[in-house]
């Protein structure tokens, strides 16, 4: 069972949802039912291909300090459900313990906190930032339903409380492993820019758009542009 979160401020630990948004859900063929089905057979065979690429990162993550290989974060997935997103770590493990102390540098605006070079990220870390290998680990996210592989940015509870109930329609669809904010700038984006790419997506998710997409992140990935 889910239960709403009241959007005025961030989701508590017990909510299982949140509130996004009052419009008329996005239906259809493709987000309902074919969309899965491609997700399902295409991340299968991605898994087959990457295995050996996913099983090298993860030992070298092992081996770098000993800590844990996986990051996980509770983000907000289609019509507010809120689920547990995976990531290759890419910060020392104290990554928490030590935000105090950036504080004052930080550049994220209200509730965000980011630093383009954010000195708790390790080098193996930034190479795998770079090159979006980070994400890797999202396809065990696209399997179970909660992401797909195309789709707006998965958002903190906290980033969607503070959202205009116009940018919360972004929660319409699944979240996407890549999406339009991927191949077009990342991190380059300001919100409004990121906000107007996912609302795009949300009216105009069809199989071309996203074949699109899927074509357009490997450039993206491998020039690096945006990447935090």
């Amino acid at each position: 069972m889910t239960v709403s979160a009241v959007l005025d401020r961030p989701s508590t630990a017990t909510s299982t949802a949140v509130e996004t948004t009052t419009a008329a859900p996005v239906t259809g063929w493709w987000p309902d039912h074919a969309k899965r089905g491609f997700d399902l057979v295409a991340t299968l065979l991605g898994l087959l291909v990457l295995l050996p690429l996913i099983a090298a990162i993860a030992l070298a993550i092992a081996l770098q300090d000993g800590g844990p290989v996986l990051f996980r974060q509770t983000r907000v997935g289609r019509r507010g459900t809120l689920f547990t997103i995976y990531k290759f770590r890419s910060m020392v493990v104290d990554a928490e313990a030590l935000k105090p102390e950036l504080l004052g540098a930080n550049e994220g605006a209200h509730h965000l906190f980011k630093i383009r070079s954010d000195p708790r990220i390790t080098p193996l870390g930034r190479v795998l930032r770079r090159l979006s290998l980070d994400e890797l680990p999202q396809l065990l996210n696209v399997l179970n339903g909660t992401m797909s592989l195309v789709g707006p940015r998965p958002h903190l509870p906290a980033e969607v409380a503070w959202m205009p109930p116009a940018a919360r329609r972004r929660a319409e669809v699944r979240p996407g492993l890549t999406g339009l904010w991927q191949v077009s700038g990342r991190s380059d984006l300001d919100e409004d820019q990121s906000v107007r790419l996912d609302l795009a997506y949300v009216d105009r998710c069809s199989p071309a758009l996203d074949a699109s997409i899927l074509g357009r992140t490997v450039g993206a990935v491998l020039s690096g542009r945006g990447a935090a």
